[in-house]
């Protein structure tokens, strides 16, 4: 259920108000920056590391003007890979994490694994917020011990980008509804994508999506089960469904529907420009990731991208992030504040139509810059972005992530898509994989 504007509103100002109340009372009652809220006689500087596009930048200018003595320091890494490995080298020495960490999915296994060293955020008010997100988006962000860690930023529902001017080439339906039937519509497969993409490889002897690390991604994230089992154990080895996909997959690079490109490179952009490939997997902040590689390439949005309401194998979720509070903060009620204003129905409105990232906050997913046109709406051949994730967002479950999940997903399986794409055998591919996992000593 939809909450009103007004009710948010009302909602926010008795959470500040709680939050300006527990700033003397418990938390962060020990620093002198808690003792009372920050003002111009008290100034605090808060420290934020965010990663990739997560279209918050432009609001920490507004956030400064509107809280007179709070200064933001804004760290922001160039991929969740490396900001993984930024957090955990910090979290290992116990020094320089920030006030406020961006958290992503992927890696909620090794975070929770130790959910106690990040504040809980219950003890700032969360609780009263909880109707604002999507329930899972609550419920990934929940340890154990019923402790809430994290406020939602975005989610990743997934559609298909896909080149229109391609797919006309190819004498193929290029029309969004059409496209989305040419897939199968409300009963969309990865048999019928990969289909359509042996059609369109013979018909014009090019390749039929990126690569096939993201199309396994997706495969993967899809499932009930991904990785690991929701008891916590790991699920691969003589797991029927991720070997019957894994298949798929190296029958679809066999016949040569993978373009083999540099995951995050694209030849800078080139790619999405000179037809190496018609299709790719689509998550919502990817929109705005393939809108920057088109115009950094020289493009804009006469090149043919556009965005459509179907994905093979039905609902699926890839990425989302959340702003966490470490527990090293020394102003944890003031980056609670700056994390609830940061995540509110406006402010991820905001940051949907600056980078395209599909809020998990209901409220903002209804607004108009959301729903209506904007930059990124005219890239994609005005598609109407903001609804169709909506929809896309429809039937995703959250998905359990052992503490290993974005460590096989890189360090296992990442080489073995390559491998796939360099025309390795799938079983010779798929056996490599599992040398590797118990190389790792993963279980």
């Amino acid at each position: 259920m939809k909450t009103s504007r007004k009710s948010k509103l009302a909602q926010s100002a008795a959470l500040l108000g709680t939050i300006a109340l527990l700033a003397t009372g418990c938390g962060g009652a020990d620093n002198a920056a808690d003792a009372e809220p920050a003002s111009v006689d008290n100034p605090v500087t808060l420290t934020v590391t965010t990663f990739g596009t997560m279209g918050l930048e432009a609001l920490y200018e507004k956030y400064e003007k509107e809280n007179p003595g709070v200064s933001i320091e804004a760290t922001n890494i160039d991929t969740g890979g490396n900001a993984l490995v930024d957090w955990k080298t910090k979290q290992a020495s116990g020094a320089g994490l920030p006030d406020l960490q961006a958290v992503e999915e992927g890696w909620l296994g090794q975070v929770m694994a130790v959910s106690d060293s990040f504040t809980d955020l219950r003890d700032y008010g969360i609780e009263d917020l909880k109707s604002q997100w999507v329930d899972w988006k609550v419920e990934q962000a929940t340890d154990a011990e019923g402790r809430i860690i994290g406020y939602g930023t975005d989610i990743g529902p997934e559609g298909l980008c896909y080149n229109t001017k391609l797919l006309e080439q190819a004498d193929m339906p290029a029309e969004r509804t059409e496209f989305a039937e040419l897939i199968g519509g409300d009963d969309a497969s990865w048999e019928a994508y990969f289909a359509a993409g042996k059609k369109y490889e013979e018909k014009t002897g090019k390749a039929w999506f990126d690569q096939s690390g993201f199309v396994w991604n997706a495969m993967v994230n899809q499932l009930d089960e991904g990785y690991y089992k929701s008891d916590g154990s790991l699920n691969i080895q003589g797991n029927a469904e991720l070997s019957e996909r894994w298949k798929q997959l190296a029958g679809a690079t066999e016949a040569g529907l993978s373009s083999g490109q540099t995951q995050w490179d694209w030849g800078k952009g080139q790619a999405f420009l000179d037809g190496s490939f018609a299709t790719m997997p689509c998550p919502g902040w990817m929109l705005g990731v393939v809108k920057g590689q088109v115009e950094g390439a020289g493009g804009d949005a006469s090149s043919g991208w556009d965005f459509a309401d179907v994905f093979p194998g039905g609902p699926a979720n890839w990425g989302g992030t959340f702003l966490t509070i470490p527990a090293t903060s020394k102003n944890p009620a003031e980056a609670a504040k700056l994390a609830t204003w940061l995540t509110d129905a406006q402010s991820q409105a905001a940051a949907f139509e600056t980078a395209g990232t599909f809020p998990s906050n209901l409220e903002a997913q209804g607004s108009e810059q959301v729903t209506g046109s904007n930059e990124l709406t005219k890239f994609f051949n005005d598609a109407p972005i903001g609804q169709l994730l909506a929809n896309r967002a429809e039937g995703v479950k959250a998905q359990f992530k052992g503490a290993d999940d974005s460590v096989i997903q890189e360090q296992v399986f990442g080489p073995a898509t390559i491998a796939l794409d360099g025309g390795k055998d799938g079983q010779a591919a798929w056996d490599e994989a599992m040398s590797t996992l118990t190389n790792l000593d993963i279980k």
